[in-house]
């Protein structure tokens, strides 16, 4: 598996196999980035269930201003730091532009952030997504993670339809059948002016 496009086009990322990680594919990536490249340029990115970091090194290596990784498992997370400092040395990018964070998801997104992320991609595990999203787009809400003009990319598999209170699907890109991936764009929805 490698990044596929920008300035650490090719690198290698490691995936850790026992792990129970399910990297998205380059051809998977490179639809995604290819739909939302003017949304990537100075982006401040955070990837959730990061994994192999592929989302958030992939913006990076793209023009994304900072990354920001939430990973919880150990072992992981090591694979995941040797494949943030292979990517921001080819892209010849600053230590700072990458974040690191050992931590659960649903714990991390309790905390407001310090500043918005324009781009939030949540990759789950498959079999936690209907557990674990409803709460986590709800916090992402709440403590304000995105910005204005800012988008939520969460991947499911294709037959999965889910909405969240609060938000709007703007679009889905890829083919919504049984075994292909696609990845569903949020955007807040506005807030109401009934009052």
């Amino acid at each position: 598996m490698r990044i596929s496009g920008g300035k650490a086009r090719g690198i290698p990322l490691r995936v850790d196999k026992k792990g129970d990680v399910r990297p998205a594919t380059e051809n998977t990536r490179e639809r995604l980035f290819s739909s939302i490249v003017h949304s990537v340029q100075n982006a401040s990115t955070l990837d959730l269930f990061a994994g192999s970091g592929a989302y958030g090194l992939e913006s990076l290596s793209r023009g994304a201003k900072s990354s920001t990784f939430v990973e919880k498992n150990r072992s992981v997370f090591n694979h995941l730091k040797i494949n943030l400092a292979a990517v921001l040395k080819s892209a010849n990018l600053k230590g700072e532009t990458g974040r690191l964070v050992h931590r659960d998801v649903v714990d991390f997104v309790r905390i407001k952030p310090e500043q918005p992320y324009d781009l939030i991609f949540i990759d789950p595990p498959y079999s936690e997504i209907e557990k674990l999203c409803p709460k986590i787009f709800g916090l992402l809400l709440s403590n304000q993670y995105l910005s204005a003009d800012g988008l939520v990319i969460l991947e499911t598999p294709g037959e999965l339809k889910i909405e969240f209170a609060g938000w709007k699907t703007l679009r889905v890109l890829g083919k919504e059948k049984r075994g292909s991936p696609v990845h569903r764009c949020y955007a807040p929805l506005p807030p109401s002016s009934d009052q």
